[in-house]
C-alpha cells in the first residue's frame, strides 16, 4: 500500500511540474501586428512565448492547452519601443539653481526608479542612457536587469566626456564653489592621453558605450554650441580607445564642423545633429552614421524652462537652435541618413517619450519609418538586433500595444496600454 501511495505521489508532483512548464507559455492574439521588417501590418495573428523568448507566429498556430492567453484581438501589437537618448537619473524640477546646489546625488538616485517605471510603462523596453553622475545609471541598470526594480533594459554611458569648460563641464559659476566628490568622477577630459584614461575609467566603472561633447551644447551656461570642442585628433583617440576596448561611441554636436569631425573619428551616432549641413549628411550616408534627433524637446523647453530660471542666455540658444533641428532632419531624412530614435529624455519629464513620434512625421518620417526608428533601426545601432527590435522567432519577447493602429494616427503611441518585456508583462489595460 506505501508503495501504491508513494506511486501515486511521485506521480502527482510529476503532473504538477508538467503543468508549471506549461504554464509558462504565454499566447498573444493580436488583432493587428505592426512586422516592421517587411514594414506591413498583419491581422490575426498568434504569438506563443516561452518565459522570455518568442517561439511561433501565425495566424493559424495552435495554443498549447495550459498556456496563459493575453487577448489583444482588439489591439494592434509592435514590438517594444526602444529611446537611443536618454537620462533616467535626472529630470529638471522647478527651480534651476535649486537642481544645481541643492540636490545631493542621494536625491537623484531616489527618484530615478521612479523616472525607469514610467518609461517602462510607457512602453520603451530598452534605453541607451546618454551620461549620468556618480555612476547612478550603472547601480539602476544593474538592478533592474536583478529584477530589483521595474525598468527599461539599459545601456549606459557613466561620464560624458568632453572639454575644459565644454559642455560637460560646471561653467559660469563661482569657480571656488566645490562639491566635494569623487574628483575622479567626471568626464572632463583634455589632450589625447587623458581623454584615453578617462575612456578607460568609464569602462572600467561599467560604461556600455561612450558618449563625448563632439560640440558646445544648449542646455548649459557656456556659450558656443555650434563649435567643436575637441579637436580631431582628440575625437580619433576617444574613438581608437573605445573600439579597441569593443565599445562603440555617441557624439553630442549641434554644429555642422563637429559632426563632421565626429564621423570621422568613427562614431556610431550622431546626436542632436541641429545644424548639420548637406557635406554632413552626406559623409554620414556615407558612412552608414545614425542621426539621434531629439526634435520634440524645443516646444518643451521653450514652453517651461523659463518659468524654472533658466538663465536667459540658455533660451536664447534654444530659440536659435531648436527650429533648424527640426528643418535639417527633414533634409536628413529625405536624403536618405539612417534614423535611430532618440528623445533627451530628463530635459523634459520621463515618460513622455511617445511625443516624439508625432514630430518625426511632421518633419519627414512615415508612420511606418518613425516606428522602425524606434525598434529595428534601433536595435541595429545599439547591437541588439539578434535578440530584440521586431516581433521575431526566437528573439527575447518585448511587445506592446495600443489600442488603435498607429499607422492611422501616430500619437496612439503616447497612450501604450500593455507592456511586456522579457516575456513578462508589466501593464495591461486591456484587461476588462
Amino acid at each position: 500500500m506505501k508503495k501504491i501511495l508513494l506511486s501515486i505521489s511521485f506521480l502527482l508532483i510529476a503532473a504538477g511540474n508538467a503543468s508549471f512548464a506549461q504554464s509558462k507559455i504565454k499566447a498573444i492574439k493580436a488583432g493587428k501586428m505592426i512586422d516592421v521588417l517587411s514594414g506591413k501590418v498583419l491581422t490575426n495573428q498568434i504569438i506563443l512565448i516561452d518565459s522570455t523568448t518568442i517561439i511561433a507566429i501565425g495566424s493559424d498556430i495552435a495554443i498549447p492547452k495550459n498556456a496563459t492567453i493575453i487577448d489583444l484581438s482588439n489591439a494592434t501589437v509592435l514590438p517594444g519601443l526602444m529611446d537611443c537618448h536618454t537620462h533616467l537619473t535626472f529630470e529638471p524640477g522647478d527651480n534651476y539653481y535649486e537642481d544645481i546646489f541643492r540636490k545631493t546625488p542621494i536625491d537623484y538616485a531616489i527618484l530615478a526608479p521612479i523616472y525607469a517605471k514610467r518609461t517602462l510603462y510607457a512602453g520603451f523596453t530598452m534605453v541607451r542612457d546618454a551620461g549620468a553622475g556618480q555612476l547612478i545609471d550603472v547601480s539602476l541598470r544593474n538592478a533592474i536587469n536583478k529584477g530589483l526594480i521595474e525598468g527599461p533594459r539599459m545601456l549606459v554611458a557613466t561620464f560624458a566626456l568632453g572639454a575644459t569648460g565644454g559642455h560637460t563641464d560646471l561653467t559660469g559659476f563661482n569657480p571656488n564653489i566645490d562639491w566635494k566628490d569623487n574628483k575622479d568622477f567626471t568626464g572632463v577630459a583634455d589632450g589625447v592621453d587623458e581623454i584615453r584614461k578617462r575612456v578607460r575609467n568609464n569602462i572600467k566603472w561599467g560604461a556600455d558605450w561612450i558618449k563625448f561633447m563632439a560640440s558646445g551644447g544648449v542646455l548649459s551656461e557656456e556659450e558656443t554650441p555650434g563649435l567643436p570642442q575637441y579637436s580631431f585628433e582628440e575625437m580619433k583617440a576617444l574613438c581608437d580607445e573605445a573600439h579597441l576596448w569593443n565599445r562603440k561611441v555617441f557624439a553630442h554636436a549641434h554644429g555642422t564642423e563637429a559632426i563632421k569631425l565626429a564621423v570621422k573619428a568613427g562614431v556610431s551616432s550622431i546626436e542632436h545633429g541641429s545644424l548639420i549641413d548637406a557635406e554632413g549628411i552626406q559623409l554620414m550616408k556615407d558612412k552608414g552614421v545614425y542621426l539621434v534627433a531629439d526634435i520634440y524637446d524645443d516646444d518643451y523647453i521653450l514652453s517651461e524652462y523659463s518659468k524654472k530660471g533658466y538663465p536667459e542666455k540658455i533660451m536664447n540658444k534654444e530659440r536659435i537652435i531648436g527650429k533648424t533641428q527640426r528643418e535639417n532632419f527633414q533634409k536628413a531624412a529625405k536624403a536618405g541618413v539612417k534614423i535611430a530614435y532618440g528623445t533627451d529624455a530628463g530635459v523634459y519629464p520621463h515618460g513622455w517619450n511617445g511625443k516624439q513620434f508625432y514630430y518625426m512625421v511632421k518633419f519627414g518620417l512615415t508612420p511606418m519609418q518613425a516606428i522602425q526608428s524606434a525598434t529595428i533601426n534601433a536595435a541595429d545601432l545599439l547591437d541588439w538586433k539578434d535578440r530584440t527590435g521586431s516581433i521575431t522567432i526566437g528573439k527575447l519577447a518585448d511587445i506592446i500595444a495600443v489600442e488603435n493602429n498607429p499607422i492611422d494616427n501616430i500619437t496612439i503611441l503616447e497612450h501604450v496600454k500593455f507592456v511586456m518585456k522579457d516575456g513578462t508583462v508589466y501593464k495591461n489595460e486591456f484587461i476588462k
